[in-house]
């Protein structure tokens, strides 16, 4: 605007109508106004300014929001898939658990499993070894510092050396195994104890080589409330 101001005061003097004091007095409302307009586009700009960066720190914050809620969302997805993953052992036990009113609350609370790794049971065997001892005590120390009431359902798995009969009746003697030492070191009473055996059924890997056949000798504790 103040430009073309000037430039109208400019054609006016060369038009040789007017004086140059008379034109600039008339034409200094004009070049108030243009001013002001000139002021009130800066403002104006200025606030367009502001409100991108505005909008650009909103936009971030959503962008940051739908990548927490992805987070959230991916967790809550882990956790459906965990659940879902659950061995199908652990439900039969809490099934049967809740059969016998053995539960407070009819939950699951955790599985763990000692695989080879931690309760080494070589083919047909069932006597617990110095690591299988310090693993269940762990196991048996984490149960006390919960304070709460359990019930704990023992599983002996076996693999698929020998006959279904011979590894269901080792899978039990595992499985008692591991209740005994629960009952008798770690002072877990015998009604909130069970064993049962799934023999070489419920495989995790391949019986068809050694190292799938040490993952399927293991002992599953199921914790229930």
């Amino acid at each position: 605007m103040k430009t073309f101001a000037k430039l109208l005061v400019v054609a006016v003097l060369l038009s040789g109508c007017a004086t140059k004091e008379y034109v600039q007095e008339q034409l200094k409302p004009l070049i108030k106004r243009a001013d002001s307009l000139d002021n009130r586009v800066t403002t104006t700009d200025a606030a367009i300014t502001s409100s991108n960066t505005g909008l650009a720190a909103t936009s971030k914050r959503v962008d940051d929001s739908v990548i927490t809620l992805k987070v959230h969302a991916d967790r809550l997805g882990k956790n459906e898939a965990d659940i879902a993953q659950i061995s199908k052992t652990a439900q039969d036990a809490l099934e049967r658990a809740a059969a016998a009113g053995r539960l407070a609350a009819g939950k699951l609370a955790y599985e763990v499993v000692l695989s080879e790794d931690k309760v080494k049971f070589g083919s047909s065997k069932t006597v617990l070894g110095k690591d299988a001892m310090a693993a269940l005590d762990e196991f048996a120390a984490t149960i006390k510092r919960d304070n709460r009431i359990v019930f704990i359902e023992v599983q002996g798995h076996t693999d698929s050396i020998g006959s279904e009969a011979v590894n269901l009746k080792v899978g039990q003697q595992r499985a008692e195994a591991v209740r005994l030492y629960l009952y008798s070191k770690a002072g877990f009473p015998l009604h909130r104890l069970s064993a049962i055996s799934y023999g070489e059924s419920m495989p995790v890997a391949s019986n068809m080589y050694n190292p799938g056949r040490a993952q399927n000798r293991r002992v599953v504790l199921v914790v229930l409330y």
